[in-house]
């Protein structure tokens, strides 16, 4: 059974990573610059794109929202303190239910 902070840390975080990099991506930033910007390597950013990494959650609508507004921010230099933006971002996904319910079943 993975503990609510495992599934955070190994599900929800690489995947607000992952959607952040791509958003950055397709706004014409190149990858070097997005890992800069991100504080992560060049090749986690590649792994991101590609989809070889961060993708096992799909966000609803609000939170694609959010993720779209912090690459607008990160672009124009605006965002602020990145690691609380995430946080937000995270709440915001986490949502009402609790963490453990991504894997059904696994919490009592």
């Amino acid at each position: 059974m993975k503990s609510p902070c495992e599934i955070i840390v190994w599900d929800v975080l690489p995947s607000i990573r992952a959607a952040l990099a791509e958003e950055l991506v397709h706004r014409d930033i190149s990858q070097k610059d997005v890992s800069k910007m991100l504080g992560i390597t060049p090749p986690a950013v590649s792994q991101y794109v590609s989809k070889k990494r961060g993708y096992r959650i799909e966000f609803d609508d609000e939170v694609k929202a959010a993720i779209g507004r912090l690459a607008d921010d990160l672009t124009q230099k605006k965002a602020g303190n990145l690691v609380l933006r995430i946080c937000e971002i995270c709440k915001m996904a986490q949502g009402d239910e609790p963490t453990c319910g991504a894997n059904a079943g696994e919490c009592e």
